[in-house]
């Protein structure tokens, strides 16, 4: 079974980053990150390099969000791109998934080496 991805995040998705980001950053930074990632070309990444970039453990199939999307994969629903933030090249800080962690996760369940479409960007300077 395949995992199948729309051409482009969701607007809803973009919200759900800068929720989340304003978590990690000020308002302003938080802004210019999502508008990078509004403006970043698809980059192919497979789901198991994602989840140890960020340091995330894989959620179980019995997550109510991954069976969701596990549901959408066995029906064969497109899922959304995922939102990266890059950490730090020393490995202090890790790779934030800034929308789209229950996705890596089905994903993974599904085939851990499926490419995932990522926008992918660095933190404002």
């Amino acid at each position: 079974m395949a995992v199948k991805w729309l051409d482009k995040p969701q607007d809803h998705d973009y919200e759900a980053a800068a929720n989340y980001l304003s978590m990690l950053a000020e308002p302003h930074v938080v802004q210019k990150t999502v508008a990078a990632l509004k403006d970043a070309k698809p980059v192919y990444r497979e789901a198991k390099d994602i989840l140890c970039a960020a340091r995330l453990s894989l959620l179980p199939a019995t997550n109510p969000h991954v069976s969701t999307d596990l549901g959408k994969i066995g029906d064969g629903a497109k899922l959304s791109p995922i939102l990266l933030v890059r950490g730090s090249g020393n490995g202090a800080i890790a790779l934030q998934i800034a929308d789209g962690y229950h996705r890596v996760c089905a994903s993974y369940l599904t085939d851990e080496n499926t490419p995932i479409p990522c926008h992918l960007v660095s933190w404002p300077s």
